[in-house]
């Protein structure tokens, strides 16, 4: 996994700016555990996903 990164002053007030990661972990999940992580408003693209998958069946 290769993350884009972003510039933050750091420490806060220092004038320092330093890059970090926007995600700094990836991982394969299960469907159904995969509904209880993703934020309320993407369930909807996990279940267009499956029916897209079904569709090719």
């Amino acid at each position: 996994m290769n993350s884009n990164l972003f510039d933050l002053e750091w420490p806060p007030r220092s004038g320092r700016t330093q890059q970090f990661p926007e995600i700094d972990d990836a991982r394969w999940f299960p469907l159904e555990v995969s509904r209880g992580k993703v934020v309320k408003g993407q369930v909807a693209m996990l279940d267009a996903l499956v029916a897209l998958i079904a569709g090719r069946s």
